[in-house]
């Protein structure tokens, strides 16, 4: 890529830079950011036109009114940031940007917690270490010995044996599936029915159904595709044996987003030529004459302007992206309408500031018994350059409990209402119970009424206690079916490219790095179209196990025979 970027510069530097073709990027999100990054190396001239903030759900934002002193605001987020070693194409674009004293630029920012824990209500927390290099085991007692023992046999009997043996039977079965059979048989059947999760314990259900989709991916076990769960426990089995790894299984970065990566990369793409228009909303992708013949964009004063280019990348989220295609444009290229059939629910952070350090662990922890499907981390351990008290806030807040809420249909525990028909204030309330309820309930005190400092709920989510609750962010999910109707990057317009989590590409999953490839594959398929010179973006693929190749080929001689795969035993 340095060669890429050689000649970007090279060009810019020439004069030549004024002549090269130029490229609207529509949203401002990892998708748009990377599509403009990837564009500026080769020289082209791009315009990034983004409606809110740049970094999309993947940015850090303020606490409005909580600096005092000179301190920085209380940091906040849509949702805190999870880059797995299954990431390839992110860390690439990271690695390219440049951080003071980083040579490994902001990917040098990653951190890897060294555990995580299933946080069950009314019985022991199960913790699992994350081992990797550097990675150095805590100091133990007695009772945290008595507690991982309890927790592991705790489990190991929730689950009978026999049940056990059948997910892995079922594990193996998709390991050795061929790709026909993944595409065809596999999103065709939801992963509740390929594990039998409605003839299992409760334990099963939990933590091998739920746990796994909607805890994770905000999507419901009964609907959810199994091509798409079990792809992404392959990958990460696969991560945690250390085959094809990017680095370790779990990896937040050390400092809230925006400052260990949005803001810096924002500064770098300036310094390519990139120009930024924050507060200009796409409102139509014009169609004629066979090709985008413009973008209309409401501007920050609210009139509308026709915006030209050469080429239109739309990065925004396809909740956003596909309003803006009129009935012309979706008529040049089916797979846009297809676009209508992909769903999207909620799945959105509240961050709870503390007073002091709770004793919970060094990394994610999963409320699995949660009715809200909570997950959650505590930052303030992962950011070693930052000093909450003498950092942040007021001077008084010395720790934030960052946590998503997957479930928010469900009715809570505390008013017994939906996240949704609860105001904020409620939401807060019912979360912390939530967490309380998870983590107080062995006889140890984690979590105190007395260290709560404050709480911030994402802002995209406005209406909430009324009969018409919405959500700027919401998250793509995975229902049977959703691969098929996921478009590809390049369309049938000559002019007009697609990046998003919703595109298809190698990581069947709403992620960061699916966003990234996505760009990766609209920048490519505009240079095939230009016959541009340029290097072509590296697009990494999920890591396949050489291992399975021979099952997988003997499979796909069973599946277009018609048989059942080798090891599936019904």
């Amino acid at each position: 890529m340095a060669s890429a970027a050689a000649t970007g510069t090279a060009a810019a530097a020439s004069g030549s830079a004024a002549a090269a073709p130029s490229v609207a990027v529509l949203g401002g999100g990892v998708a748009g950011l990377t599509a403009a990054h990837e564009l500026a190396e080769r020289g082209l001239r791009v315009t990034v036109y983004e409606r809110r903030a740049l970094g999309g759900k993947a940015r850090s934002m303020d606490v409005p009114d909580s600096a005092r002193g000179g301190r920085r605001p209380l940091p906040a987020e849509h949702g805190f940031r999870f880059i797995p070693g299954i990431y390839h194409n992110l860390p690439d674009t990271m690695r390219r940007i440049p951080f003071p004293g980083k040579p490994g630029g902001v990917r040098d920012n990653l951190v890897a917690p060294s555990e995580m824990s299933f946080s069950r209500t009314g019985r022991e927390d199960l913790r699992i270490p994350l081992p990797w290099p550097g990675h150095r085991p805590p100091g133990l007692t007695l009772d945290d010995i008595r507690r991982a023992l309890t927790a592991m046999l705790d489990t190991a009997l929730g689950i009978p044996l026999h049940e056990t043996a059948y997910f892995v039977n079922r594990m193996l079965v998709f390991l050795t599936s061929c790709d026909e059979r993944r595409d065809r048989t596999w999103e065709a059947t939801p992963w509740w029915e390929f594990i039998r999760a409605e003839e299992m314990s409760h334990d099963y259900r939990r933590i091998l159904a739920v746990g796994l989709t909607r805890n994770i991916v905000a999507t419901k076990a009964e609907e959810a595709s199994t091509r798409t769960v079990a792809t992404l426990l392959e990958a990460f089995v696969l991560n945690a044996l250390g085959r094809g790894a990017d680095g370790p299984l779990d990896r937040i970065l050390d400092a809230p987003t925006n400052e260990a990566w949005i803001d810096p990369w924002v500064t770098h793409l300036r310094s390519l030529g990139v120009e930024f228009k924050v507060g200009w909303t796409v409102r139509e992708v014009k169609y004629a004459a066979g090709r985008v013949s413009a973008a209309v964009i409401e501007n920050p004063q609210g009139g509308r302007e026709s915006v030209t280019a050469d080429h239109y990348i739309s990065a925004m989220p396809v909740e956003h992206a596909r309003r803006t295609w009129g009935p012309a444009l979706r008529a040049a290229d089916p797979q846009l309408a297809r676009c209508d059939k992909l769903r999207t629910d909620w799945m959105t952070g509240i961050q709870f500031y503390l007073t002091e350090r709770a004793p919970l662990l060094h990394g994610h922890l999963n409320c699995i018994d949660s009715p809200w499907a909570l997950t959650a981390i505590q930052q303030a351990a992962h950011w070693p350059g930052r000093d909450f008290p003498a950092d942040y806030g007021d001077g008084t807040a010395v720790d934030c409990l960052s946590v998503d809420v997957s479930e928010w249909d469900r009715p809570g525990i505390l008013y017994g209402r939906t996240a949704k028909q609860c105001t904020r204030t409620e939401v807060a309330k019912e979360v912390w119970a939530q967490l309380k309820a998870a983590l107080n309930d062995t006889g140890k005190v984690v979590l105190k009424d007395s260290t709560l400092h404050s709480w911030f709920l994402d802002p995209g989510v406005d209406g909430l206690g009324t009969p018409h609750p919405t959500n700027d962010d919401e998250l793509l999910i995975h229902p049977v079916g959703t691969f098929h109707n996921r478009p590809q990057a390049a369309t049938r317009i000559p002019n007009f490219f697609l990046a998003g989590d919703y595109v298809s590409v190698d990581i069947d999953l709403a992620t960061m790095e699916g966003a990234n490839a996505s760009a990766r594959a609209a920048v490519n398929a505009l240079l095939d179209r230009t016959g541009s010179t340029e290097p072509r973006c590296t697009i990494t693929p999920l890591f396949r196990a050489p291992e399975m190749e021979p099952f997988k080929r003997h499979d796909l001689t069973r599946h277009r025979l018609g048989l059942p795969n080798a090891f599936d035993l019904g």
